[in-house]
């Protein structure tokens, strides 16, 4: 399991600091240079206090994991060449429908994403997970809407950053999980349309996250496993953008249509 370089008290002020941002609604341009995470490992290590905060602050839990950075465009916009991790906690998910505070965020970034859930824990195997593998471990798939709520004013800064801000997720709208057996569905061709009041303004399919949603929960499953970690029964996972992202404004409603899958729908006020 690869080691933090940062010192504990240089992790735990850049979660204080990380902490203190989210609840003032306050941006900064990024981390000082002696506590900015270097590798992933400081990355994470920072992550860890940020939730153990966030949750005691608001008496939430972690339920799960979103995976960011699983396309090109997210790739490119966040600058970055592979996936990361971050953190779902209680009360940031809501069933949809629902209405939420637009103030309540720093930023509202949309982005579409399926939504998985474990019903088993996934334990270390012979060889790493792929799509096939993984797939008898998940017991539900669902849509959902990811919002993307960061501290920094620019959001270029590099993965250990984006990692050590729970990868900056802000909340997350599940969907009912699909009524039929999910394994009927090719989740890589799923299509997708995003719209606001009515109008479409993203499209996209499963195909546009690591090639399939199952390749993004094989590629989670390994690196958790990889970091001394695992994904447990109950485990729920979104499993990054899978159309255009945009910005929703207060007074408005976003539906993220997954055709048979179902849809999601978020209003702002």
């Amino acid at each position: 399991m690869p080691t933090p370089t940062l010192s504990p008290d240089a992790v735990a002020a850049a979660a204080d600091l990380l902490a203190a941002h989210r609840a003032n609604g306050h941006q900064l341009r990024g981390l000082p240079s002696a506590i900015c995470p270097v590798t992933l490992a400081d990355a994470y290590a920072v992550q860890d206090l940020l939730v153990e905060r966030l949750c005691r602050a608001a008496g939430g839990r972690p339920v799960g994991y979103k995976v960011a950075c699983t396309n090109v465009v997210a790739q490119q916009a966040l600058q970055v060449d592979s996936p990361l991790f971050g953190r779902l906690l209680s009360h940031s998910v809501w069933p949809e429908p629902v209405t939420l505070e637009a103030a309540r965020f720093t930023t509202r970034i949309i982005e579409c994403e399926f939504g998985l859930r474990f019903g088993a824990d996934v334990p270390a195997g012979e060889r790493p997970y792929d799509a096939a593998s993984i797939a008898p471990f998940v017991d539900a798939v669902f849509p959902s809407i990811e919002i993307v709520d960061h501290r920094f004013a620019d959001w270029s800064l590099g993965a250990a950053s984006i990692a050590a801000d729970n990868a900056i997720h802000g909340g997350w709208v599940a969907g009912r999980p699909y009524a039929g057996d999910w394994r009927d569905l090719d989740l890589a061709r799923q299509p997708i349309e995003a719209r606001v009041d009515g109008v479409v303004v993203g499209t996209g399919s499963g195909a546009a996250v690591l090639g399939h949603p199952l390749n993004v929960a094989a590629w989670l499953a390994n690196e958790l496993l990889a970091r001394g970690r695992c994904l447990g029964a109950g485990d729920l996972v979104t499993t990054g953008v899978c159309t255009e992202v945009f910005t929703a404004d207060a007074g408005s409603t976003v539906v993220a249509d997954f055709a048979s899958l179902g849809h999601v729908t978020l209003h702002w006020r």
